[in-house]
């Protein structure tokens, strides 16, 4: 009896911690609606910001452009894509700091949302590798 009564409390209290994870996600989301972060490096001994990543949500809360910045200017930029509604990324297009596009991946994903596989492609659509997601417990 003591087994089952606590076999069914810790059942409960991952069903909540789950649940309560899930409705966090959300919230986190909705925090990050038109959001754009600006990261800035200060070197020792001085007040000068110099801007190092600019990450840009959507009004859904979902990244769709990171920017990467060296002291010449842009050195990586990164354009996300989505189907509809999705919070799942299917397709990211990697530029270079002259903004041409130096590589696109292309992503599938398993039911449970995680990543299953991800394609990468020359700027001219040819398939260059694939990678293959694994995910196991220990």
């Amino acid at each position: 009896m003591k087994k089952q009564l606590a076999r069914n409390a810790a059942l409960c209290l991952a069903l909540c911690t789950a649940l309560s994870l899930q409705a966090q996600q959300p919230e986190k989301q909705e925090r990050k609606r038109n959001l754009v972060v600006r990261e800035y490096n200060i070197k020792e001994g001085s007040t000068k910001q110099v801007l190092d990543n600019v990450t840009i949500y959507d009004a859904q809360g979902r990244k769709v452009e990171e920017i990467e910045y060296a002291s010449y200017g842009q050195k990586k930029r990164s354009v996300y894509k989505y189907n509809g509604n999705s919070r799942k990324c299917h397709e990211e297009v990697e530029y270079n700091d002259k903004n041409h596009v130096t590589k696109i991946k292309r992503f599938e994903y398993n039911d449970d949302g995680t990543k299953k596989r991800q394609y990468n492609y020359s700027p001219k659509g040819q398939l260059l590798s694939t990678k293959e997601f694994e995910y196991s417990y220990k």
